[in-house]
């Protein structure tokens, strides 16, 4: 078996939405320390560490190397990662990951980021159904309060129903061996 590190959208817009009138992220600091983790873990055992990156078409602040549609500071990827550039919430229409992950060898997914309901759960779906075996990292994913439902709700609820397609871990029993 061969894992994969799936960081879905962890841009600096989700981070700093908060300081132009926007939202806060639900636990940003541990969705950034949990997603830390997650990242030494995996280079650490050789597995592939692959960042999704949603883009925007040019002229907007979130398009390709735009100051917004960087990864955030913390996490910054090395050279060796893979970047997947996505213009949909699902990570692997028309982005070509699927072909990354198999000219990798891989077959299991270990999946983070943002926004729980959106990216994160069209991702796991569509990595199910790609025929990936699944991780959701429970404590690794993050959204915003929404109208009628907390953060806390949105992300409960997620890990709640996406077990019919992922196994669903806390952070700190992923493996990558």
């Amino acid at each position: 078996m061969s894992k994969a590190l799936l960081i879905i959208d962890m841009q600096t817009m989700p981070f700093v939405w908060k300081d132009y009138g926007g939202k806060a992220l639900y636990k940003e600091e541990k969705l950034i320390t949990n997603t830390k983790h997650l990242i030494e873990k995996a280079r650490k055992s050789g597995a592939p560490v692959c960042y999704i990156m949603f883009t925007e078409p040019e002229g907007s602040p979130r398009a390709e190397n735009q100051p917004l549609w960087k990864v955030h500071e913390h996490i910054s990827p090395l050279p060796q990662d893979l970047i997947i550039i996505k213009h949909y919430a699902d990570s692997f229409l028309k982005s070509g990951l699927h072909d990354r992950l198999q000219a990798h060898g891989v077959d299991t997914l270990v999946m983070c980021g943002l926004q729980t309901e959106f990216c994160v759960d069209a991702t796991v779906t569509s990595g199910y159904s790609h025929g990936y075996q699944v991780e959701l990292v429970k404590d690794c994913h993050s959204t915003y309060d929404a109208d009628g439902l907390t953060a806390e709700q949105i992300i409960d609820h997620h890990n709640r129903i996406l077990i019919q397609f992922a196994d669903v871990i806390p952070s700190d029993q992923v493996e990558f061996q």
